[in-house]
């Protein structure tokens, strides 16, 4: 099992940070992706719990449904299709720091590739940096 977990504190509150988060759509914005979309809206808000989010890079594609949704501090998710990894879990976790939003962003996923999850969990975590990064500086930054 790959564990990965990574940490960024933004100059926001957690629900202006949890908003921008949890905008599935707008991910391609940000993130670094080429494309995202919300793919299935959710039971009882479109980007909350049953939610499916779509994102990809030219043909490849990823599914991930949104299993728990807690605004504005904790949404967890899994890979439902799409990637090469199993036994996907995330969370994300939205803690007021001060003025600002301490976020935690983790996952734990086994490789279906035997032998690479080492790596595909460095790209994971760099992945993760690099989005957290995006979103503080699309929405955030002064």
């Amino acid at each position: 099992m790959q564990k990965i977990e990574v940490t960024r504190v933004f100059n926001a509150s957690p629900t202006a940070v949890w908003e921008r988060y949890t905008d599935h759509a707008g991910w391609k914005d940000w993130a670094g992706f080429g494309h995202s979309k919300l793919h299935v809206p959710g039971r009882e808000e479109p980007n909350g719990s049953g939610a499916v989010r779509e994102f990809g890079q030219g043909p490849i594609k990823l599914y991930e449904e949104v299993i728990d949704f807690d605004a504005p501090k904790r949404m967890t998710y899994r890979v439902i299709r799409g990637g090469p990894m199993k036994n996907h879990l995330g969370e994300v976790l939205f803690d007021a720091e001060g003025e600002g939003t301490r976020v935690t962003w983790r996952c734990q996923f086994d490789s279906k590739i035997p032998g690479l999850g080492g790596v595909q969990r460095r790209l994971v975590q760099s992945f993760f940096a690099k989005a957290l990064q995006g979103l503080e500086k699309r929405y955030f930054s002064k």
